[in-house]
Formats: C-alpha cells, structure tokens, sequence
C-alpha cells in the first residue's frame, strides 16, 4: 500500500498519543519508512523506546542532545507526507501561530512535503471557537485535517474529540496521497445490501445485511477510477463519492434483471448483495390475517444471479462473488468458485466474531481461480474492501 514512502510521523502531548504505536505498526506493515518526532510532552504519554523499535529509527525529540544536534530542515525534506498523530489543542494553536519552541515544530514550519494532522483533545476544547479558528489557519496553509471522532473522552465525558483511529487514518492517507488510479477506463457492477421478497403488502422474506461491505467495495473501485453501478437492495447506506450511479431495488427478480441489463458493459462484476434464495410463489393482494389456524407460505427458487452471469461471461471480464458460510466454509467456497465459473469469492463466517452482517469489520479468505488461497485477519470494512479491490486489480491486468 506505501511501499518505500517515506512518512514522518510527529506525536504530541495527548493521551491519544498510545494509538500512535498502532499507527506506526500499521504504516510499517504498509511498506513504508517511518521516522518519529515527538514533542518532550509526548513523552508522558509512550515510550520512545517502543517507537523505535517499531520504526527501527531513533526518535527525534530535541533540537539538541549533548553537542549535537538534530537537523529538523533535513527531517521536513526528507518525508513524503509529515503525519502529526496526535495533534494537541496547544500544538494546534502553535502551528496555526508559527511558533517553534520544539524539535516538532521546528520540523513542520521547515517541511516541504504535505502535512496530515489527527487532532485529539476534549469536547469543549475541540468546539471552542479559538479552536476552530486555529484549524481553518492550518487547513488555510494546505494543511488536511483528519476529522475527530465522537466517543469517549479521556476525561470521562462523552462526545467529539476523539482521535480518528489509527486504520481510519491509515486509509485516510492512502486516499487522499496515495492511491493509485488503476482502474480508469474500467466498469463495475457491484451489488449490495439484502433482497425483500414479499408475502403480502407488508410482510416480506429477508435478512440482516446492512449493505456495508459492498458499499465500500463499490467506493474503492470508483476511487481507483472505475465508472461504478451499485445495485443496491433495501439498505440505509448511501454514498456521496463521485462515479457511482445507485440503482435501487427491492427484490431478488429486480436484482437479476438489473445486473444482467448491465453485466455486457462490464469490465469487472462484484456480486457482494444478500440475495434471497427463495421467495413466495405469490404474493396475496391483501394483507393477510391473523387466524386461529396456521399460516402456510409456498416458495419457489430465486434465479442464481452469480451462476447467470457466470455463465455470460467473456473473455477479459472479471466475476468475483461471495459466500457467507456457517460450516464447511472453504468446501463451500471452493464449490462455489468452481460451480458458479467466477474468479474470485470472498468468504466471511459468521463464526468469526466481528464478520457478517451489521459489523463496520469483516474477517475474509478471498479464493482465486488458479487455487490462491489468501487468508486475512479482521479490519474495518474500508480495508476489506481495499485488500479484495487489491487481488481484483492484481487478477485483471493478469490475464
């Protein structure tokens, strides 16, 4: 992902300071180098030692130790991107005033590279005006502000101020700098969210997905700058990125009908939605009853949206589909590869804690025709679906 980037990272004087091991951790695994500034206050809050292990750099803190000192000009041009995480309301108010009576300061006024700041800090500090005055001088400087989160605060208090967590901040950087556009000149069909089948005018067959995962599937390909359908069953999510058309349906025959007036037109197809496996043979007019006796529903198959276009098709397009599985999963996604003729299918378990449906994470082994098998540990559903839009791309200019 920031493979052989170079990325300052700069920690200040919070509490949400322990979140910067994480990040570090996180930026390392990415491919990147990663160097530490901190200021003296950040000190009381994580170990140098602990960063600089994880860095495998020294950490900068002061302009000078014993004779020498710490050229902070160098450091400033030597950074791809300056990471300040966390960003205190009294380091915010130094930057925004150009002050510079520390390593970290010195460093900022003196980079050339862009500069990223996470704010962390309490509620009523974060909404005061003076506060907000000091970040529109930094956003004014070209400066990008990562925007705080709403939770628990370090003084027991609940609301915004929370640092952005330290995945959220990793994507953030990957794309707003770093996000390469390989997929401009392609289209992608994805669905998501359940299908309704309706018994009466208001009862219904369905289930629980949200429609999150593919909804971020289809905004990391539009990212990449794919031209992107999402079609999208009965969900709550909506998206305000550019290069999706949304059409929205109701029912499984709807889905079908959808995906396969689109699928010719179709560079790569992620079928990610929720699709009913039955649905009522009719459907009453009315609203049906409450009686003494019981309540008899006739159901029919669904057509198989992924067998169908499996079947369509051609050479150069690229079927990816999904199996949420509760037993034998990789028997059953290994059928489903091979069954249904796709690319690619991403299992999730609903054994595995934080998978499935409603979750913001997912847990995912993604197999590829040709017999990859690659396994991956929980992530929020933006890097799931970053790491699947990875393979895609990897399987499309493979072929």
């Amino acid at each position: 992902m920031f493979q052989d980037k170079k990325i300052l990272l700069a920690i200040t004087g919070s509490i949400a300071a322990y979140k910067s091991i994480l990040l570090t951790r996180l930026l390392v695994k990415a491919g990147a180098e990663v160097k530490i500034v901190m200021t003296p206050a950040a000190r009381d809050f994580v170990s140098p030692l602990t960063l600089s292990t994880l860095s495998k750099h020294p950490v900068v803190i002061d302009l000078a130790n014993n004779e020498s000192w710490s050229n902070h000009v160098q450091l400033g041009r030597w950074a791809d991107i300056m990471i300040v995480a966390p960003l205190s309301c009294n380091t915010l108010a130094k930057m925004a005033h150009g002050l510079c009576d520390n390593m970290l300061l010195a460093t900022y006024l003196s980079a050339t590279c862009p500069v990223v700041v996470a704010p962390a800090m309490d509620e009523d500090m974060w909404h005061h005006p003076a506060t907000q005055a000091n970040l529109q001088k930094l956003v004014s400087f070209g400066n990008k502000v990562i925007p705080v989160e709403r939770g628990e605060l370090a003084s027991g208090l609940y609301g915004d101020g929370r640092m952005a967590e330290p995945e959220g901040i990793v994507q953030f950087i990957q794309e707003h700098f770093f996000l390469k556009q390989d997929l401009v000149g392609k289209k992608a069909l994805v669905t998501a969210g359940p299908t309704y089948e309706p018994i009466d005018p208001v009862r219904f067959i369905g289930n629980h997905s949200s429609g999150k995962m593919g909804l971020a599937i289809a905004e990391e390909l539009a990212r990449r700058g794919a031209q992107v359908q999402l079609v999208l069953g009965p969900s709550a999510v909506n998206t305000a990125v550019a290069g999706i058309k949304v059409v929205k349906v109701q029912t499984a025959d709807q889905m079908y009908q959808a995906c396969m007036a689109a699928f010719a037109q179709t560079d790569i197809a992620v079928m990610s939605a929720a699709v009913a496996d039955f649905t009522p043979t009719v459907t009453n007019p009315e609203k049906i009853k409450k009686t003494a006796g019981s309540l008899t529903v006739e159901l029919t198959k669904t057509r198989d949206i992924l067998k169908a276009l499996g079947q369509e098709k051609r050479q150069g397009q690229l079927l990816v589909g999904f199996a949420l599985e509760t037993n034998n999963e990789q028997a059953y996604a290994r059928e489903k590869l091979a069954g249904k003729n796709a690319d690619m299918i991403v299992l999730n378990s609903l054994n595995d804690e934080g998978a499935g449906f409603g979750y913001d994470t997912n847990k995912i082994t993604i197999f590829e025709r040709g017999g990859n098998e690659i396994p991956y540990e929980r992530k929020p559903k933006q890097q799931v679906a970053h790491d699947i839009v990875d393979r895609i791309v990897n399987m499309l200019y493979a072929q």
